[in-house]
């Protein structure tokens, strides 16, 4: 079994990651730039987990309705480019940045639920400022 800085329950299709830390962790804190899903303050870390089609990810669950096509190319774009404003605020801040992506819980049924609690538990020890876990 993994052990964890916390206890990390991921459900995978989802943009919910529920924690249980020594002081609480702090869900969907607003008052932080792009609205993190998950923030370990011990750590100064966050978890944003981002749904492949809304934030404009660059693999095969993000397809451009044939429906309106200019207006939801301009929509994602307008999703990423806030996304960068807020990594870039978040990171200005101090805080480190983990971002999961949907397709890499979609990937491998369960199994994605462990490796990414695995690769998020290694980040969260380590020095790295960022990182992204894709499918």
């Amino acid at each position: 079994m993994i052990e964890f800085p916390s206890v990390f329950l991921i459900f995978p299709l989802g943009s919910a990651f529920a924690t249980r830390e020594e002081n609480g962790p702090a869900l969907d804190v607003r008052r932080l730039p792009g609205r993190p899903d998950i923030v370990l303050p011990r750590w100064k870390a966050v978890i944003l987990v981002h749904g492949c089609f809304w934030h404009a990810h660059d693999c095969g669950l993000c397809r451009i309705p044939a429906t309106r096509p200019e207006f939801w190319k301009a929509k994602l774009e307008g999703n990423s480019e806030r996304d960068r404003r807020n990594e870039a605020a978040l990171m200005d801040a101090g805080w480190r940045i983990a971002t999961v992506w949907e397709c890499a819980l979609r990937s491998k049924g369960s199994e994605a639920v462990k490796e990414v609690a695995g690769e998020l538990d290694v980040w969260i020890r380590g020095p790295e400022q960022m990182i992204e876990i894709r499918g």
